[in-house]
């Protein structure tokens, strides 16, 4: 007798076991996938979906935005992709397109409910006026793309992440809206601290490799007066290189910005010519380590920066 009582007891035990198994793989089956172009999209994403989104990016924090290398992989991902956010602009249109084709998921093409184009909304700069053609380089006909490098800027495509989870999953509303008041939170004690660590830079003088730093230059007051590349996406030449070196003399231009994607060879080059010094940060979330996630990816530039201006103001008082 007392041997069938533990049998079904063990049986019941076994049965709870399969039950608490299932309920947990139905649970994970209800996590809505989100993909995007740019890790700093996937980390607010991740910061606003909480445990209710499983969170892939296509491209990489060290990679170049521009020139992503369509994967295989990268079919599967937006086959099974509930949404899907990019930063539009035209900055995806050398690969995302084809692969859209290939993944036939209507619910994240640009007119399935999926789709979030992170651009709507935000600061977009450098509009260019009349006709672009490609012998101005690499000009995105409807403004900068890079608009994400102004925290002001994620806190509206933070908030169109929020809305589009919630209309998809409306159980969700609740923690969304939670997520989101926490990231917010900690978005604006961000912003006091970056903007007080380049204070006192304020209106300082800077050239960039590529421009890719309007708004991040624009929200910290910072004054890019030149670009390494003469266009957009065209490598420095020998003539423009002179003609920045003249420039960084004659203003006494201390830093050269540069994301971590590019050669360094010309940089260093001009900086030997200038004394000015290369400050090579991520514009992108996982571009290096330290740049875990959308708040340190601030956290990391703008200490960079702040530190090199520093220095230079430090050895003009010698």
């Amino acid at each position: 007798m007392k041997r069938r009582e533990e049998d079904f007891l063990r049986r019941v035990k076994s049965a709870a076991a399969a039950c608490c198994f299932l309920f947990a793989c139905s649970a994970e089956a209800k996590k809505l996938k989100v993909v995007t172009t740019l890790s700093d999209f996937a980390s607010l994403a991740a910061s606003v979906g909480g445990d209710r989104v499983d969170t892939d990016a296509l491209a990489k924090g060290y990679q170049d935005p521009h020139f992503v290398e369509p994967k295989p992989s990268f079919v599967l991902k937006l086959h099974d992709a509930d949404v899907l956010i990019v930063a539009g602009l035209e900055l995806e249109i050398g690969y995302l397109p084809p692969l859209l084709d290939q993944a036939r998921n209507e619910k994240i093409r640009p007119t399935g409910a999926g789709y979030l184009d992170a651009s709507a909304g935000c600061d977009i700069l450098d509009k260019p006026a009349g006709q672009v053609t490609r012998a101005m380089g690499d000009v995105h006909p409807y403004g900068n793309p890079h608009y994400w490098l102004d925290p002001a800027n994620g806190r509206v495509i933070a908030r169109a992440i929020a809305a589009k989870l919630t209309a998809l999953d409306p159980a969700g509303a609740a923690d969304y809206a939670k997520n989101l008041a926490d990231f917010e939170s900690k978005l604006k004690a961000g912003e006091a601290r970056w903007a007080a660590r380049l204070a006192p830079f304020k209106g300082a003088k800077i050239v960039t490799y590529h421009s890719s730093w309007p708004n991040f230059a624009k929200a910290f007051g910072l004054d890019v007066v030149g670009f390494l590349e003469p266009k957009p996406g065209i490598p420095p030449s020998p003539q423009h290189k002179l003609e920045i070196i003249n420039l960084m003399n004659a203003q006494k231009i201390p830093v050269i910005l540069m994301e971590v994607y590019f050669d360094k060879k010309d940089p260093d080059f001009v900086a030997s010519k200038t004394g000015a010094t290369v400050v090579v940060i991520p514009p992108s979330v996982g571009g290096e380590p330290a740049a875990k996630d959308y708040i340190s990816l601030f956290d990391v530039d703008v200490e960079k920066i702040a530190s090199a201006l520093e220095k230079s103001a430090l050895e003009k008082k010698k």
